[in-house]
């Protein structure tokens, strides 16, 4: 497999991003979607400030540990206590992360409830505040940059008025790099899932900030469901296509990249990054990860964990469905290892 970017590489990894989903983008999905390209920015689940600052050692290991392949990686922490989270920082950098982002978008009653996530989009000065004392953490360990993802608003807000003056208020103390989430929160009536899907998108706002303010790097990310879909945001990656009005700087995929996700990254390097490089097959992602299966299998790591994050490759080829049963069911049977994998890759048709 190519190489993934190195520090001072040309090549910006958050010009395609999977975005950080909580029980999906695990260590071993990292390890999944990492066979399929090797420049994609990935980002871990979601880890709060406080779980971290309080962990200890072989708590931290459960939750920050992953493997070198995985790189690019970044870390999204979720909190609203400025000294708690540089605290977390400072921890995390010890880690290696690429990148460690400030979550100001997850809408779940949870988050609500901690005070950080897409509420904290009604105080800008306290995201800066939090951002502020991150990147002075980040710095004194030799750490990574601090970025953050944010929704356009929250509520009743006016996305408007309310995402330049979120923007400017967070980037004036040093934050560059912005993933939008582009719908509103709407934090009291909907579940988190149906605040995925019900608050309409608003492209057009994102695109317009980042004409409003070109110094700032700004991802999209909400309701992107394909590769080419996500050319068009960033105005064709490496020299491919356009996009109507001004490109984005990167596009930040989800669910899509989950459920599908040779169909998503597996042309990503040669599409998005200009690699001169043949595209990846499932076939070929199976045998690169079974190495990584073996691995963790011999640390106690049951297969089910594992193969979950494998489901969506095949997608749309015939026996696709044997290939999911076979998986679900015989991962989870008492001293199962590859050999169900390779039992479930036979029930797939070949490749035209």
């Amino acid at each position: 497999m190519h190489d993934a970017p190195k520090a001072g590489d040309p090549r910006p990894t958050h010009l395609l991003s999977v975005a950080p989903m909580m029980d999906w983008t695990d260590r071993h999905c990292r390890a999944l979607h990492r066979t399929l390209s090797a420049c994609t920015l990935l980002y871990t689940e979601m880890v709060t400030a406080p779980a971290l600052t309080h962990a200890e050692d072989w708590q931290l290991k459960k939750m920050l540990d992953f493997s070198g392949p995985e790189h690019p990686v970044a870390l999204q922490i979720g909190g609203s206590d400025p000294a708690e989270l540089a605290e977390a920082v400072r921890i995390a950098c010890a880690w290696g992360y690429d990148e460690i982002n400030l979550n100001v978008g997850c809408p779940s009653d949870r988050v609500q409830n901690g005070a950080f996530g897409a509420v904290l989009m009604k105080d800008p000065d306290l995201v800066a505040r939090c951002c502020a004392a991150m990147m002075e953490a980040s710095a004194a360990a030799g750490g990574p940059e601090i970025t953050v993802k944010c929704r356009i608003g929250v509520d009743d807000q006016d996305p408007q008025a309310v995402l330049p003056d979120f923007l400017d208020r967070v980037a004036a103390v040093g934050v560059r790099r912005f993933a939008v989430h582009a719908r509103m929160a709407w934090l009291k009536g909907l579940s988190p899932k149906e605040n995925r899907d019900v608050p309409p998108l608003n492209y057009p706002l994102v695109h317009a900030m980042k004409a409003r303010r070109p110094d700032l790097s700004i991802s999209i990310n909400g309701g992107i469901q394909t590769l080419d879909a996500a050319l068009e945001e960033i105005g064709g990656g490496a020299g491919e296509g356009g996009a109507a009005g001004v490109p984005l700087d990167g596009a930040m995929i989800g669910r899509a990249a989950y459920h599908a996700p040779d169909l998503v990254l597996g042309s990503a390097d040669r599409r998005v990054f200009g690699l001169d490089v043949p595209d990846v097959t499932p076939e070929q992602a199976v045998a690169r990860y079974m190495p990584y299966v073996e691995e963790m299998l011999a640390a106690g790591v049951p297969l089910h964990r594992i193969t979950k994050h494998m489901l969506g490759l095949f997608t749309g080829r015939p026996g696709a469905r044997k290939w999911r049963r076979v998986l679900t069911e015989e991962s989870r049977l008492e001293g199962a290892g590859t050999e169900v994998i390779v039992k479930a890759q036979a029930c797939v048709a070949p490749a035209d």
